[in-house]
């Protein structure tokens, strides 16, 4: 391919580029790592009235009738941050959040346990078929009816179950303030089981953020399912962490001291289901809540890694902490996101500047170069050797054009990531109307300046598509981001704003800079 065609190809490739990024920002999950999992076991989604089905090799399903024990409540726990509460087969059936930024849009404190989403949390299910149709028949005992925790506080409740087989199962709970809890599991003589830190929490779930379940290993490698993508079911051995998960909350269980053995299984719609597995003593802390960073790393820093911020992670984690850090000192999510982009700007502003003046001598040649199109048309290696010795004559490079991009890109995806993802940021206000940056903005002002200054930005910057088709497409691009940026999160929009304001000013800045210099040569 001759050297003219390689320059429209490389334009090409950044409209290409361009326009893989608008896909990305409304398709993100089709870019989430999948892991394809190599399983071997079956593991049935339990409903109401339907199968309670234990992963093991071999074992049938046991038909239950509407188990009356699920609506039984024998234990009520609460502190100051949530009230959780445990049912007669020995499973915590519900837990709502009661701090007030949890709080739905009617002012009512969100469950985490929805009532059709099984399993429950500390839901047992045994490989031995009449064990397990015994242990749901039989209710659990608990020594405590309520409990309140204090603050930076414990309180332990110790259920019983008494099987007609002679086999006793021993669940003492340990819980603490913010909703992580401590799980001991002893068993009088041996029977395999498995148990789940629970079903994902089904109140932030997008079309454009992962949720579904993820593996954390004895070397901190993640292994992440997403929901409707699970085929089959993985047994998995040395694990640290699993958590099930949506956007903003999680259900997990961990233990780095002794680790886990877990099932990754799946349901009926290919969601993942999230199990761990025992032949008597099982031993885990456990947690119910919020991704929130501070409360995640107050229990353990390495429980960080239930935040997922898909392939950019590398990049994700430290502008997040990065982003935490302005928090901290100005103390609002909004002024925050504003001087991180600032920052930001002026870190890449060498690669900006070069981006921009390469781009304003390449429109200032294309005078030139269509001349020399036109003159060497008949003779396309002759045109070629004109072509290089103009670049060459002017420093002109059509790749220093695309290559600051490109590499830009894994950097604004990361914040995209970021942004989309972080629970600090609900109920987080920023100025006037704008009262909670991970909703959309209600008057839509946001979006609309993000179009208005992505229009007034590409008038001030030179456009080389020589293409009228891919000339017409850019145009167009400032409606299409701004339709879809509506409903997108304030805190997203606001990053997206800000820094197509900075690109305008830079761009007008360096226009000035070229056009003085090019009036004095």
């Amino acid at each position: 391919m001759n050297n003219t065609n390689n320059f429209f190809q490389q334009k090409r490739i950044l409209l290409a580029v361009v326009l893989s990024f608008l896909f990305f920002i409304v398709y993100d999950y089709f870019f989430i790592p999948k892991n394809p999992p190599k399983l071997n076991q079956n593991i049935t989604k339990v409903e109401s009235n339907a199968q309670f089905d234990a992963p093991k090799h071999n074992i049938q399903p046991v038909e239950i009738q509407k188990n009356v024990l699920q609506d039984q409540i024998i234990a009520d726990i609460k502190s100051d941050h949530f009230e959780a509460k445990i049912d007669a087969l020995g499973r915590i059936s519900s837990f709502y959040l009661k701090d007030k930024k949890y709080q739905n849009e009617n002012g009512e404190f969100i469950n985490l346990v929805s009532k059709n989403s099984f399993p429950y949390p500390l839901e047992m299910r045994f490989s031995d078929e009449a064990i397990n149709a015994d242990a749901f028949k039989t209710p659990y005992i608990s020594n405590f009816k309520e409990l309140f925790v204090d603050e930076n506080g414990s309180k332990t409740i110790k259920l019983t179950q008494k099987l007609s087989s002679g086999l006793m199962i021993e669940k003492n709970i340990t819980f603490y303030s913010f909703g992580n809890y401590k799980i001991e599991v002893s068993l009088n003589k041996n029977s395999h089981y498995f148990i789940s830190p629970g079903s994902r929490p089904n109140i932030a779930v997008d079309s454009y953020t992962v949720h579904g379940a993820l593996v954390m290993d004895d070397k901190e490698t993640i292994h992440t399912f997403e929901d409707g993508k699970v085929d089959k079911e993985q047994n998995m051995q040395n694990i640290w962490m699993t958590s099930a998960f949506d956007r903003y909350y999680a259900t997990f269980f961990y233990n780095f001291e002794k680790p886990l053995n877990i099932t990754i299984g799946k349901d009926a719609h290919e969601n993942p289901l999230v199990f761990a597995s025992s032949d008597n003593k099982f031993e885990a802390g456990g947690y119910i809540g919020s991704k929130e960073h501070v409360i995640l790393r107050s229990i353990d820093p390495r429980l960080e890694a239930v935040v997922e911020y898909g392939w950019f992670t590398f990049i994700a984690k430290p502008m997040f902490v990065f982003l935490n850090f302005l928090h901290n000192h100005i103390g609002n999510w909004g002024w925050s996101i504003v001087i991180m982009v600032l920052i930001i700007r002026v870190i890449l502003f060498p690669l900006t500047y070069k981006s921009m003046i390469s781009m304003n001598k390449l429109k200032d040649l294309a005078p030139k170069m269509k001349e020399l199109r036109e003159r060497y048309k008949g003779d396309p290696q002759k045109m070629n050797v004109h072509m290089m010795e103009l670049y060459k004559k002017h420093g002109a490079n059509p790749m220093s054009g695309c290559l600051p991009i490109l590499l830009q890109i894994p950097i604004f995806f990361a914040i995209y990531r970021v942004l989309l993802n972080a629970i600090e940021l609900k109920a987080a206000p920023w100025i006037f109307w704008i009262h909670d940056l991970s909703v959309m903005d209600p008057y839509f002002v946001l979006p609309i300046l993000m179009g208005a200054t992505m229009f007034v930005q590409q008038l001030v910057t030179p456009m080389t598509i020589q293409d009228p088709m891919q000339a017409k497409i850019m145009k167009f691009l400032p409606v299409i981001f701004t339709f879809f940026f509506v409903t997108f999160p304030a805190g997203l929009t606001l990053y997206w704003f800000i820094n197509n304001l900075c690109s305008f000013i830079q761009q007008l800045i360096i226009n000035k800079i070229f056009a003085k210099e090019h009036h004095k040569k």
